[in-house]
């Protein structure tokens, strides 16, 4: 069993930056790939970001390339999300999840998830 709490979500004006962080319980967090998502007002759930359970391999979405950076620390049992030139677009509740096998696997597949953060852009 894995828990994840989000926290570092706020308002933030067009160009700044926000860091996200993911606080996991339990001793096999190492063991887990870690996404990030996002999902705006109507719209669907969407991959922004993962890194391997080694932090060896990361991915992004097209979107955010060049602008976000995922992280992880596994003796803290933490997973970031380094956001800089956010733009309005960005705005959305961020989500992060644990899966075992797949890096980037399909929204509905991730085995855990926490309860989301709210990143809010001001133009």
């Amino acid at each position: 069993q894995v828990q994840l709490v989000e926290s570092g979500g706020g308002l933030v004006q067009a160009g700044g930056s926000l860091r996200l962080s993911c606080a996991a319980s339990g001793r096999t967090f190492s063991s887990y790939n870690m996404g990030w998502l996002r999902q705006a007002p109507g719209k669907e759930r969407e991959f922004v970001a993962a890194v391997s359970w080694s932090g060896d391999y990361t991915s992004y979405a097209d979107s955010v390339k060049g602008r976000f950076t995922v992280s992880r620390d596994n003796a803290k049992n933490t997973v970031y999300l380094q956001m800089n030139s956010l733009k309005p677009e960005d705005t959305a509740v961020y989500y992060c999840a644990a899966d075992r096998h797949a890096l980037r696997p399909p929204a509905g597949r991730y085995d855990y998830w926490g309860q989301g953060t709210q990143v809010t852009v001001s133009s």
